[in-house]
């Protein structure tokens, strides 16, 4: 890869959800662009993809985690300073769905979704943070959802929690801002993904007619989204809910 596409060269980043769609694209791409990267993901699910990356000359490293749960949140902060010697982005993309209207939705499944979706960013800001502050400045950013910009129904806990996502961002975003640790989110429309079945192919279709680009999008564009959020070519963007959403919410 050339120099000046090199964005991340001696950068040091952690994506937590890695081995998910949008979490994976966004590995191998801060990876390709020089980054040493910690995926993090809950059981084994990202072990695999870190050694075929590896294999490809690109330094990823993969660690078990869940970030509701703080402990852990932390450990993966410490073994990126341990191993690299310092932590300059923070990519809070793991997140969970919750379907179901208010009477539907009962408290215990209400609070898995704000403790993944809510607290885990939370956490991962908290603990980034006085690693950022020790190498002089940083950059977070968080998965929210275009469902945390407009809403939806039968998805009460999920909208409720990304849009908790896009305005926690912007109050660490004000706080931390003289430290120059710029802290964003990303709001992605539905993503393309494999379908089977005619139901889900019709359910597809009327979707697509949705969003006026006509088309859903990639994981590979929203991880172009928060690359370029992640990178110095957006140094001056902070406190910022950037949709990556084929103009869903501008309708």
């Amino acid at each position: 890869m050339e120099a000046d596409t090199m964005r991340f060269k001696n950068k040091v980043a952690i994506v937590t959800g890695g081995a998910g769609s949008i979490g994976l694209a966004t590995v191998r791409h801060l990876a390709k662009e020089g980054a040493c990267v910690l995926l993090v993901d809950r059981g084994d699910s990202g072990e695999q993809s870190a050694r075929e990356l590896r294999k490809q000359g690109l330094e990823v490293i993969f660690q078990s985690g869940d970030v509701a749960i703080e402990s852990d949140v932390l450990r993966m902060v410490q073994e990126a300073e341990n191993r690299w010697g310092t932590l300059n982005i923070m990519i809070a993309n793991a997140g969970v769905p919750g379907l179901g209207k208010a009477e539907d939705c009962d408290l215990e499944n209400w609070q898995k979704v704000m403790d993944v979706n809510v607290a885990g960013v939370f956490l991962c800001a908290k603990h980034a943070i006085p690693a950022m502050k020790r190498c002089g400045g940083g950059s977070i950013v968080a998965t929210a959802s275009v469902m945390g910009l407009v809403s939806t129904t039968g998805a009460t806990s999920y909208c409720a929690s990304k849009g908790a996502v896009v305005n926690l961002t912007r109050s660490i975003a004000l706080d931390y801002a003289e430290y120059n640790i710029r802290v964003n989110s990303v709001c992605p429309g539905h993503l393309e993904t494999r379908l089977s079945g005619d139901s889900k192919i019709v359910a597809h279709t009327e979707l697509v007619t949705k969003y006026p680009m006509n088309r859903l999008g990639t994981a590979e564009e929203v991880a172009n989204a928060i690359a370029f959020l992640a990178s110095d070519e957006a140094s001056f963007i902070t406190g910022t809910a950037l949709a990556v959403d084929g103009g869903y919410s501008a309708a």
